[in-house]
């Protein structure tokens, strides 16, 4: 049974970086199929961010030239490097594995 925890939420002020982590616990195929969501209160989620295997990657508008996805194979972990953060940005962000979800981790961006 896959199991995902993420971490490295907090508060920041706007203008700051924070880097987010997910680890899968159990086994995996790779971590280029984990995926990192966000949601706000009253907000529909948001895909923000994956990548392939072959280094490709995919980010939403909103946090394009802002975020950066990187992974681990060797410790099955993923990671969301996030700068230039804004009050937007402010949400529970998620990994997602093949429909697994991880129990999320708060970022909250405020002066």
């Amino acid at each position: 049974q896959v199991q995902l925890v993420e971490s490295g939420g907090g508060l920041v002020q706007p203008g700051g970086s924070l880097r987010l982590s997910c680890v899968a616990s159990g086994r995996i195929f790779s971590v280029y199929h984990m995926i990192w969501y966000r949601q706000a209160p009253g907000r529909q989620a948001e895909r923000v961010a994956s990548m392939t295997a072959s280094g490709s990657t995919d980010y939403a508008d909103s946090v394009k030239g802002r975020f950066t996805i990187s992974g681990n194979n060797a410790k099955n972990t993923l990671y969301l490097q996030m700068n230039s953060l804004n009050p937007d940005d402010t949400a529970v962000y998620y990994c997602n594995y093949l429909n697994i979800w991880g129990q999320g981790t708060q970022v909250t961006v405020s002066a």
